[in-house]
């Protein structure tokens, strides 16, 4: 949004946001990227506010954890030269001569930026994870007689009434991981395990795959039917399978002439036979070995699910680290269901 500063009168935003995100940016302000600019984001739940300008150039938390997905109530205002911090009716942070008159800027125009920043992310005076999965509503932003009808929202999407806390994943929606960026797997003998916590599931595709881009699925977790299906490029089976059953953990423990699939009490093992290229055991020796969740390049797929969390080797993965993942995922909540009408733009 893009605010005309000769004409701004009120000089104060507020909104209500609810979030299960612990990082990441609320909203950023700025009449100057280099040298005038403003960010309010959340650190372990709790706000902080970073700013740079020509009075103060600083970086301070304050006020109660926020993360707990209920609705919360926040304030920000400028008071002559402070700027005060209100969280659900309560003033948390004041910020004093640290600011100037909005109408007497150098620049006439003020830009703000929803969930994200207008520059790099080192660029910060202490950089954290930008992005925020949260809702907002009832947003009031500075003065609406001085917004440039040019740059009015156009696309604000809705949110799920109510969420859980987890990972979820529309159809048609991934993540990946290098196997470089997780835990490596034991040496001697030879392991890897895979865990994941699956909440809701619905439809039919890919969970998760070990392989490369060019060749994604050496080894593939897929939904069909209402169960688990395990498949291997070097299976001397075609494929196992489990029953779907919700809250009960799927593990995958890999060895290297076997791969053992848990589902609640019950277990199936497929055995490996040598690949033309060797054993699953090169995907780690090789740059381009990955980890693929949800749908794979160029699979279509019906599926989507839910994860309380995804371990490997037993240290759980964090989806804002992906090397790369699909912007509708949300990586801190979930819906209550998977209805047919279950709004997956969040």
């Amino acid at each position: 949004m893009t605010f005309d500063l000769t004409k701004i009168k009120k000089t104060s935003s507020s909104f209500e946001i609810s979030t299960w995100d612990p990082e990441g940016v609320i909203f950023y302000g700025d009449t100057n990227s280099k040298d005038d600019w403003f960010m309010l984001g959340l650190r372990d739940g709790r706000p902080e506010i970073q700013l740079h300008n020509q009075w103060a150039q600083l970086t301070v938390g304050a006020g109660p954890r926020l993360d707990d997905g209920r609705w919360h109530q926040m304030e920000v205002r400028i008071h002559g030269d402070s700027i005060l911090l209100e969280v659900d009716g309560e003033l948390v942070l004041s910020l004093r001569q640290v600011s100037g008159s909005l109408s007497n800027k150098p620049q006439s125009m003020m830009r703000i930026a929803l969930g994200g920043m207008l520059f790099p992310v080192s660029d910060l005076r202490l950089p954290l994870v930008p992005a925020l999965d949260g809702c907002l509503r009832r947003a009031n932003w500075l003065d609406p007689q001085a917004q440039t009808p040019a740059s009015a929202p156009t696309s604000f999407r809705s949110c799920a009434a109510e969420s859980q806390p987890g990972t979820f994943f529309p159809p048609g929606t991934r993540a990946e991981f290098s196997l470089k960026d997780i835990p490596h797997p034991q040496a001697d003998p030879w392991a890897f395990s895979l865990d994941l916590g699956l909440k809701l599931a619905s439809g039919s595709g890919y969970l998760l795959a070990l392989g490369t881009p060019e060749d994604p699925s050496w080894l593939s977790l897929h939904l069909q039917d209402q169960k688990v299906v395990l498949s291997s490029q070097s299976g001397a089976g075609s494929r196992l399978d489990l029953p779907l059953v919700l809250g009960f953990p799927l593990q995958l423990k890999l060895y290297e002439s076997r791969v053992v699939l848990s589902h609640g009490p019950k277990k199936e093992i497929l055995t490996l036979l040598p690949l033309d290229d060797g054993s699953l055991l090169n995907l780690w020796v090789q740059p381009q070995g990955q980890l693929f969740l949800g749908t794979l390049p160029g699979e279509a797929s019906s599926a989507s699910f839910c994860l309380d969390g995804l371990w490997a080797q037993g240290q759980k993965l964090d989806i804002d680290q992906a090397l790369n993942r699909s912007q509708d995922i949300w990586t801190h909540s979930c819906p209550y269901s998977l209805s047919n009408d279950t709004d997956t733009t969040h």
